[in-house]
């Protein structure tokens, strides 16, 4: 599948374009999923989970490079992102890993998508509509063992595998569990669910059934847990550079792979007293110079950040003052000579010898690295290399 995305191809494009630049840096993709095939045993598969338009990054490009590294599995979120790949080209299995809905169905089978079975009314729901020429059609079973969530009841699955759904239409091309607690300080809870999801493939093997695809391990299982890598691995925010693991003996060498910036629009100078932005959370108490960066909320950017986060500008660290905007953001350069119309600020990414993260935005914004990814609007430009 071609990587396509909004570079420098279009010079109309790049004349009206927003200043707010994503830069996804592809070599750093394929650094993660190295790390990920590191910490798998020999035979054990890799689902990329692309969901949310691959965290944010851009589902296309980024599914495009890992096909091209030699990745056949996909996860997403909804049909329609599913949709979106296979249409796109992409010629490898795509699992839906969110709720099935009846009016679904007949696109789901038409462009070859895998749904999950999470209760058995979808199952027979699906059934029912299965064509005969795609019996038996791939379906993976999800099962609920303490996330509390989307599943069944381990003591459902294997009634369900034994029924007519399954004789005559469906075939379970995969077992599913999720992990609650896998990134937690104390691996109790993991080890309660593995030993449910145990017991039901004990189970399920003891009746005669094979399923080739057994799989639990989140980027968290990957790194902490190898009792859950089974014969299937789904890793996420691991391949987008982050992690959220506690444990400093275990921590992976990972690269962010994408850098946010965007450019300054105008200096201000202000005298003590006044104040900046909506309901003047925040005043000067002495001369300042502000600069207003085109960048807010309506970008992903969150309002959470107001009077806690900072960007780099010159290589220095300038911080956010007053709220966060829907299309703009302030921040103090007082203490940074010379800061211009049309200079670099860094939102996420290095410059000079500083960085800031999705984890750094994250611990400000009281939130996970996920949220910030995934937030990144669209009115960003996504430009790879």
């Amino acid at each position: 599948m071609s990587i396509s995305s909004s570079t420098q191809s279009d010079p109309s494009h790049e004349s009206t374009a927003s200043p707010s630049i994503a830069r996804i840096d592809l070599s750093a993709l394929g650094h993660n999923l190295d790390q990920v095939r590191r910490r798998i045993p020999t035979g054990c598969d890799i689902l990329a989970v692309v969901k949310a338009d691959a965290y944010g990054h851009g589902a296309l490009a980024i599914a495009g490079e890992l096909a091209r590294l030699g990745i056949n599995r996909f996860g997403v979120a909804t049909v329609q992102e599913g949709l979106h790949l296979r249409n796109a080209g992409l010629a490898g299995s795509i699992l839906i890993l969110g709720a099935l809905q009846p009016q679904h169905i007949e696109a789901v089978v038409q462009h070859r998508l895998t749904p999950i079975i999470h209760d058995g009314l979808m199952a027979e729901q699906l059934a029912k509509l299965i064509p005969s020429r795609a019996r038996p059609y791939p379906v993976h079973i999800k099962v609920d063992t303490g996330m509390s969530r989307l599943g069944l009841a381990p003591d459902d699955v294997l009634p369900l595998l034994q029924s007519s759904s399954f004789r005559e239409t469906l075939a379970p091309e995969g077992l599913m569990t999720h992990l609650a607690d896998a990134d937690g300080e104390e691996p109790t809870f993991t080890t309660h669910q593995m030993k449910r999801f145990y017991a039901l493939i004990a189970a399920i093997e003891a009746a005669g059934i094979k399923i080739p695809l057994i799989h639990a391990a989140n980027s968290a299982g990957i790194l902490r847990h190898p009792s859950t890598h089974f014969t299937l691995v789904r890793p996420g925010i691991m391949l987008y550079g982050y992690h959220t693991t506690t444990q400093p003996d275990n921590l992976p060498d990972l690269k962010p792979v994408l850098s946010l910036t965007t450019r300054v629009v105008q200096v201000r100078r202000l005298d003590p007293g006044q104040s900046v932005s909506y309901n003047r959370v925040f005043t000067v108490s002495r001369p300042s110079t502000i600069a207003v960066l085109p960048i807010g909320y309506g970008d992903g950017y969150s309002r959470h950040l107001s009077n806690r986060g900072a960007v780099l500008i010159k290589g220095k660290r300038a911080a956010i003052v007053g709220r966060i905007c829907m299309d703009m953001t302030m921040v103090d350069v007082t203490d940074i000579p010379d800061v211009g119309t049309g200079d670099e600020a860094v939102m996420i990414g290095q410059q000079g010898g500083l960085r800031i993260t999705a984890a750094h935005l994250a611990t400000w914004a009281e939130t996970i690295p996920y949220e910030i990814l995934c937030a990144i609007g669209p009115r960003v430009r996504r430009v790879y290399r």
